[in-house]
């Protein structure tokens, strides 16, 4: 689902961003009545993605049903601190599930909302990738087979974070963590392991799956907008950048999480019935090795400079933008 991307010139002014457009076409954020879902007070991390993601995800959820909607939170950062007790930075009805139990408990609230009549109120699950790609991944496939009516949104951080950065099966190739240590003659997570989340909701044929990043917000609320439109179930995995675990500059959250896109190691796409319906073009590519220089998990491969990784994740990336027709003079890989 594309958006109209509107670009504004300063003017001598203090009009800012898109706040002179017509009210009806402003993003969530930028109106006064927005939920503020997550509000201020939470204990996220300075430049945390996930609080940020969080954030701009369900208070476009929040727009698009009126304000009738339910979510239910995987253990995880974002429960972490969103919520230590007795406080709650949570302003919308909200449960706290276990570790790998949110999309079943999510696909019971929407069968007890749907038993009693209330089909206006739509729920929502997320969860960290530990909590999706790892510990839930089969109560999420179950809630795919049965098309329960859930959107569920993973923040994908790439790693453990909140019980000491250890590896996911979203943690990317030669990356440092806790349980790949950079050390031997491969360091860091090994090449060729772990999940591609989207594609595997992809399989499942399911009404919606889409990709989504911090660094373009604008994106991400309209997915999620989106999204809400449609019954069934639902996917979207966002990228949010974890300057702790990944050992970047929290003032750089938005700038990784952009190179990600650019460098096409992070692809965004819509998929529909499980065929790729849309994508997000890369107006031009750069090297991989932007992204990676700026996060310290990466650091080993540049001191002494690993040739062999480097061009191995260029290749993940390339094959990405040909898979998904990101540049136009390429067009889309046969899947």
């Amino acid at each position: 689902m594309s958006y109209q991307r509107v670009k504004f010139y300063q003017t001598g002014t203090f009009t800012v961003g898109n706040r002179l457009l017509d009210e009806g076409d402003r993003t969530v954020q930028a109106r006064t009545d927005r939920s503020n879902s997550l509000n201020s007070g939470h204990r996220a991390c300075q430049g945390c993605g996930e609080a940020l993601g969080a954030r701009y995800a369900l208070d476009a959820v929040m727009r698009a049903t009126q304000n009738k909607m339910v979510a239910v939170n995987a253990t995880g950062c974002l429960e972490v601190f969103s919520s230590p007790y007795p406080e709650s930075a949570w302003q919308i009805p909200w449960l706290h599930s276990v570790f790998g139990n949110a999309p079943a408990v999510a696909s019971g609230v929407a069968a007890a909302l749907r038993a009693k009549g209330k089909t206006d109120i739509r729920v929502v699950a997320q969860g960290g990738d530990g909590a999706t790609v790892d510990i839930g991944f089969g109560c999420l496939s179950g809630m795919f087979e049965r098309n329960d009516d859930v959107l569920y949104l993973c923040y994908d951080n790439e790693a453990y974070m909140n019980t000491g950065v250890q590896r996911s099966g979203a943690t990317p190739a030669r990356a440092w963590t806790n349980t790949t240590q950079a050390v031997g003659t491969e360091p860091g997570n090994p090449m060729g392991i772990g999940k591609n989340l989207p594609r595997i909701a992809m399989a499942h044929g399911i009404p919606f799956v889409a990709t989504a990043s911090v660094a373009d917000l604008h994106d991400l609320e309209t997915k999620v907008t989106k999204a809400m439109s449609i019954r069934g179930a639902r996917y979207i995995h966002i990228h949010v950048p974890c300057p702790l675990g990944w050992k970047s500059d929290p003032a750089q959250t938005i700038k990784v999480a952009r190179l990600a896109v650019e460098s096409g190691l992070f692809p965004l796409f819509e998929a529909e019935g499980g065929v790729v319906s849309d994508r997000t073009p890369i107006r031009k590519q750069v090297p991989v090795e932007q992204y990676l220089a700026l996060q310290g998990r990466f650091k080993h491969l540049f001191n002494p400079r690993d040739e062999e990784a480097l061009a191995a994740i260029q290749a993940i990336a390339d094959r990405n933008i040909h898979l998904y027709a990101l540049l136009p003079t390429k067009p889309a890989m046969e899947t």
